[in-house]
């Protein structure tokens, strides 16, 4: 007995050991983890998808090249969400569910809960930190605060002459291509879209469309990529494998151009803003086109701003202005190009609407060529439609992703917290019960008259809640004063059919082989 007492007592004292209390604490969040493993498989299973194989899931099927990688998720919606806008897919251990149709897309979107970026946004961070777009929490919530008032369209008024100065050139641009063979618009498109970005975030002028071969913007092209076969390809994902690779070399090149760039920009404009206040004398040239606040007023940058709401640093340190001065670069640049251009694509595909696009032109310009005001670009309700549908067919942002945090009811089914939702904007917008003939071009569907009764999540271009686009108004305003300007001088003909063009679902949704237009001056 004695023994048997001493071996008890022993026992006793090991289980009141450190090591004895780690193994314990390990063991029961091992059986925690592996209940809670066990209750999201089993209701991630009751949706409908395609079948998975263990350990890597679907991820064989989306291991394909990036032009058939949209089509295949397009078409995994459409044979096993048509029902229910609901279907369920497995990225390794990690599960997915694809949303289509407006009421299990609200839930999601409308919740103030369910606002944080899936992992896919991490590879975004190195180049854009956790500004606007990949933040969440607390910091998301302070800073969209912040720089919602920086969209005010009293500020906006103050770009309108950035966009019609470098839609001008492009106008300028495209006259080699006038009366000749078709040619792929979107090169043309981009670099004025990237000159406009880079005016009037930072003041600064890249000069894109002159130099398209610059260091900086060869830099956003590159790091664009690499951040989409990071997404892709399962195997680029950990950091560990990826710095193995020859892409992060070309990845850390990218962001050393990127930086330095921004970061020269917001020292040398900080420098500048102080000695006009020391010396409180006539601004120099630059300053007159770019103060606020201090002194002449005449056109503003978001830098500006930023940099009067940081309040000396107290409130934005430089990396936090940084981050969001990149954020606008990466957000306004390639998606305005994408809509710019699809835009064009369909009214050149559609000489009706062309001619009731110019029709409405001509009444506001009345034969002048002067460039648009703001006032003008208001009145464009015509364009604006055809905007919209545009980008009802071809949305910039073919797909939005978000944690889940907490379990939420979509439909008839229970979707599990760390579960990523990926609503289908592409698919989202061809709902036949919102969009009868989704398929058609058809701008008058955004008439007033022709919008009542819709379902408020059934067209989000811009995503939509709380954390939908802080930039659109920028953005429709942009397409307006480029396309506007275009038809005042081209008439445009689509070349190519839309059933030929095969789509890379990317960060943008873009044409594999550009869009063809041919173009013909005005009389």
């Amino acid at each position: 007995m004695a023994v048997l007492g001493r071996v008890w007592a022993e026992a006793f004292g090991w289980l009141q050991s450190p090591a004895a209390v780690v193994l314990v604490a390990l063991a029961a969040a091992a059986v925690l983890y592996r209940r809670r493993r066990a209750r999201l498989v089993s209701l991630i299973q009751r949706i409908p998808g395609p079948p998975a194989l263990p350990i890597i899931g679907n991820a064989v099927e989306i291991n394909v090249e990036h032009d058939e990688l949209f089509a295949r998720l397009t078409g995994t919606t459409r044979m096993w969400g048509q029902k229910s806008g609901v279907n369920k897919a497995w990225h390794g251990s990690r599960p997915y569910v694809q949303l289509f149709q407006p009421e299990v897309v609200e839930p999601i979107l409308n919740s103030n809960k369910h606002i944080e970026k899936s992992g896919d946004y991490v590879y975004l961070q190195p180049w854009l930190g956790t500004g606007l777009l990949t933040s969440g929490g607390s910091k998301w919530h302070e800073r969209r605060k912040l720089l919602t008032p920086a969209f005010h369209f009293r500020i906006l008024d103050d770009f309108v002459d950035v966009f019609a100065e470098q839609s001008a050139l492009l106008v300028r641009r495209l006259a080699a291509e006038e009366g000749g063979q078709p040619f792929n618009v979107f090169p043309y498109v981009t670099l004025c879209t990237l000159d406009i970005i880079c005016e009037t975030a930072m003041g600064r002028n890249v000069n894109a469309q002159a130099d398209s071969e610059s260091e900086y913007v060869r830099a956003v092209y590159e790091i664009g990529s690499i951040v989409q076969s990071r997404q892709a390809k399962m195997w680029l994902q950990p950091d560990w494998i990826f710095r193995l690779t020859s892409l992060y070399k070309k990845h850390e090149k990218c962001i050393e151009i990127l930086h330095g760039f921004s970061n020269k920009v917001i020292m040398e404009r900080k420098e500048e803003i102080r000695l006009q206040k020391e010396r409180q004398k006539k601004p120099t040239e630059y300053q007159t086109s770019y103060s606020v606040g201090y002194g002449m007023k005449k056109r503003l940058a978001f830098l500006d701003l930023l940099i009067e709401y940081s309040k000396d640093g107290t409130v934005l340190t430089n990396e936090d202005i940084r981050e969001e001065v990149d954020t606008f670069m990466f957000e306004g640049h390639d998606t305005t190009s994408a809509a710019i251009c699809w835009s064009l694509y369909l009214i050149g595909s559609h000489p009706d609407v062309q001619e009731k696009v110019v029709a409405e032109l001509e009444e506001i310009f009345a034969g002048s060529d002067r460039r648009p005001t703001m006032r003008d670009l208001v009145s464009m309700r015509y364009l604006e439609c055809c905007i919209k549908e545009a980008l009802r067919l071809y949305p910039s942002v073919p797909l939005l992703a978000r944690q889940l945090t907490e379990d939420v009811q979509l439909g008839s089914y229970q979707v599990p917290a760390g579960t990523t939702a990926l609503v289908v904007t592409y698919m989202l917008h061809r709902d036949p019960r919102s969009f009868p003939q989704p398929e058609r071009f058809l701008p008058e569907r955004f008439l007033p008259e022709n919008s009542t009764g819709r379902h408020p999540y059934a067209y989000i271009p811009f995503s939509a809640g709380p954390r939908n686009c802080i930039g659109q108004k920028f953005a429709i305003l942009e397409e307006k004063a480029v396309i506007s300007t275009v038809l005042r001088r081209y008439r445009v003909e689509a070349v190519d059919r839309r059933e030929d063009l095969t789509l890379l679902g990317e960060l943008i949704l873009r044409p594999k082989d550009g869009l063809r237009l041919r173009i013909e001056r005005r009389l």
